[in-house]
């Protein structure tokens, strides 16, 4: 399987406008398994109307309606995630040379069922990640706990995407972490399609070239 997996140091981080960038600088299929709090305009919903090829977007298999890690959000609501649910229907959504960026729920340690954790879906998915990454109090030891945890399961990492504004906690992540800059996307003045475009043509060649590269 041709699988991206984009995950964060945390929630909020940036990771829903970092894989519409992706997908769009791929021309990939973006889907998002397991979506928890439909409250406000999914992330699916997002994504799909920012890319300028929206047919791209695949729906969540699970949709929770409770804002919280989705064991919790699963286990009030009377609903079984079955990862093995989630591996078949990845499958089923693979397009010949088209990749499929996946977009996970928090960090690498969020429960999804029991003691089945999103690392662990990652390494059943095969797929190359990138880790998403913002600026804040506590940025660096989350940025390096995260790295840590993917170098320890050998799963293979394209490199990070950093959200908002520079700062110089970027190239001692890089540095420490010896993982690539695939890039940093700024602040949106207008979150829209010509926004996401303009980062997708950016970050595109360090992402051919990436993965290319292995």
């Amino acid at each position: 399987m041709n699988n991206i997996f984009i995950t964060g140091i945390g929630t909020g981080v940036g990771k829903t406008v970092a894989s519409a960038c992706v997908a769009e600088a791929l021309g990939a299929l973006y889907w998002k398994p397991v979506q928890a709090g439909l409250q406000d305009a999914t992330d699916t919903q997002t994504v799909r109307s920012l890319l300028s090829e929206p047919g791209n977007v695949k729906d969540e298999l699970y949709r929770l309606r409770m804002p919280a890690s989705p064991h919790l959000a699963a286990r009030r609501e009377g609903v079984t995630i079955y990862e093995d649910r989630i591996i078949e229907h990845a499958k089923q959504l693979q397009q010949p040379g088209k990749p499929l960026v996946i977009e996970g729920a928090g960090g690498l340690m969020v429960p999804l069922s029991g003691q089945y954790f999103t690392l662990d879906l990652i390494k059943a998915l095969g797929a190359k990640v990138i880790v998403v990454s913002q600026n804040y109090l506590g940025s660096i030891n989350h940025s390096l706990l995260t790295a840590m945890a993917l170098r320890n399961a050998d799963i293979p990492v394209l490199g990070w995407i950093f959200n908002g504004d520079h700062h110089t906690n970027e190239d001692d992540i890089i540095s420490w972490s010896r993982y690539h800059r695939i890039t940093r996307i700024p602040r949106a003045r207008r979150l829209n399609r010509d926004f996401v475009a303009v980062q997708a043509e950016l970050m595109r060649p360090a992402l051919q070239q990436l993965l290319s590269e292995g």
